[in-house]
């Protein structure tokens, strides 16, 4: 006989689970069904959380290298230990992962492990790994399945010398070549990682700069620091092919100017972006509409897909595909299911690019009011002005400020430079609040701290800038 819940959740990533916690503690009775052997989801398990503490213990050797001995630190015989590396690592996701799981326990929630199939607007199929197969009765479902690496056709995924960003995540060596395919995030953040630990990076972009999405003027900004760091990048070219070999593979690929370029290299990391992910779900058997080209579920106001009694989240509906914008709408979905205010404001969600400098931004960019025909100032600041960039040898990049010409509202804000992803945080509050430049300019920052690039540069917005 099925088991009855008010909610169940499919799903357990950052969306699923913080809805599962949130409905919870909401007084619902809550299962989530996760096909993985780990709660977490793609973020905490091969994303988000394994791709930062690789940042970081790379970005550690990097210094050591390249900036200790500046600080009057010498040190001899420095070296890569890259099995301790994956084993911090490793040790970092498995804390967080435990900590979902004790979540769960907290708050009462029963988490299912097994591949969920819809059979109905109201039951689910948990086909377990141990044989037995587990029915659950639900008032609500909420998908929240995410989204997977999308796989070129000519360029097939072979989870050795063609990869994705899992595999990368943990390469037993550091490739001496590596071909990026795609100029994005991810791909700029692994190579990265494996560019400080040695590698020949090599990146191949279609379009005509790298982060697409960001304010362009920034992210050229991005670009020319990676290329110090030694990172090659090829735009507005097309990759067409690769040979593999025994001992790695041979990249074609041809420029604007149509010339066929070809690059020898031990690893290809594709990474063009991620699709919504729902296999095996069986929506049609609930009568839930897909997208068939993009896999993403159209919902309404309140996640609601065309089915009544399901809703989705995250990667599987419109929107950046952004743990935090997951989380958020977990948040929100779970409070309107119990009859609250749930809200996510989608112009106020930050994006971040964690290479070093770090980029990050929110709101419109400069090129959008362009297009729009709105009317803005600018205000900028350069990290070199700033006291605690100094100290820190890290004076490379801005801070830009996008205001409203009439009202001085922000806009946007975009920043490349050290601790991006922290700073960016004030930024998205006053903007949530409908804030100002001015608001901004006159709001005390602690000395000396970087933030004050902030400041600096809302000052400057009215050319009042301090720094100059």
């Amino acid at each position: 006989m099925a088991e009855r819940y008010d909610l169940v959740v499919i799903g357990a990533g950052p969306g699923g689970y913080v809805a599962a916690i949130r409905a919870a503690q909401l007084g619902m009775k809550v299962a989530c069904v996760e096909k993985a052997d780990a709660l977490g989801g793609t973020c905490l398990r091969i994303g988000c959380i394994p791709s930062k503490a690789l940042l970081d213990s790379s970005e550690l050797f990097h210094l050591a290298e390249s900036k200790f001995a500046k600080h009057g630190i010498k040190l001899d015989n420095l070296g890569v230990d890259l099995v301790a590396m994956h084993k911090r690592k490793d040790g970092v996701v498995k804390g967080l992962t435990d900590g979902v799981a004790y979540l769960f326990k907290k708050n009462k929630i029963t988490p299912v492990f097994g591949t969920a199939k819809l059979t109905s607007p109201t039951t689910v199929q948990v086909p377990g790994k141990d044989g037995k197969t587990v029915d659950l009765e639900a008032g609500h479902i909420l998908l929240a399945t995410g989204s997977e690496p999308i796989n070129l056709p000519f360029l097939p995924f072979d989870g050795q010398t063609v990869v994705g960003s899992t595999e990368a995540l943990a390469f037993d060596a550091v490739p001496k070549h590596l071909v990026v395919v795609g100029g994005g995030a991810i791909g700029l953040e692994l190579g990265s990682v494996w560019r400080r630990l040695g590698a020949k990076v090599t990146v191949i972009e279609f379009l005509p700069r790298i982060v697409p999405s960001s304010d362009v003027e920034i992210g050229e900004l991005l670009r020319k620091a990676l290329v110090k760091q030694g990172l090659e990048f090829h735009l507005e070219t097309k990759v067409t092919g690769a040979e593999v070999k025994p001992d790695g593979a041979v990249v074609t690929a041809q420029n604007k100017a149509g010339e066929t370029l070809s690059f020898t290299c031990d690893k290809i990391l594709v990474s063009v972006g991620r699709r919504a992910y729902s296999a095996g779900l069986d929506l049609e058997k609930a009568g839930v509409q897909a997208d068939p080209k993009t896999g993403k579920v159209p919902v309404d106001a309140h996640f609601r897909t065309n089915v009544p009694t399901i809703s989705a989240i995250g990667d599987l509906i419109a929107g950046p595909m952004l743990a935090h914008k997951a989380e958020d709408e977990g948040v929100a979905f779970a409070e309107l299911l119990a009859g609250k205010a749930g809200h996510v404001d989608y112009d106020t969600i930050p994006n971040v690019v964690y290479t070093w400098p770090e980029l990050a931004s929110v709101g419109r960019t400069e090129e959008q009011l362009k297009e729009q025909g709105v009317e803005y100032k600018v205000g900028k600041s350069m990290f070199l002005a700033n006291g605690r960039a100094k100290a820190m040898d890290e004076t490379e990049g801005v801070v830009k400020l996008l205001a409203d010409a009439k009202t001085d509202r922000l806009l946007g804000a975009h920043i490349v430079g050290a601790r991006a992803s922290d700073m960016i945080a004030e930024l998205v509050a006053v903007m949530e609040f409908g804030g100002s430049s001015e608001d901004v300019a006159r709001t005390s920052h602690a000395h000396p701290t970087l933030s004050e690039v902030v400041r600096e540069a809302a000052m400057a917005v009215e050319k009042r800038s301090i720094s100059g």
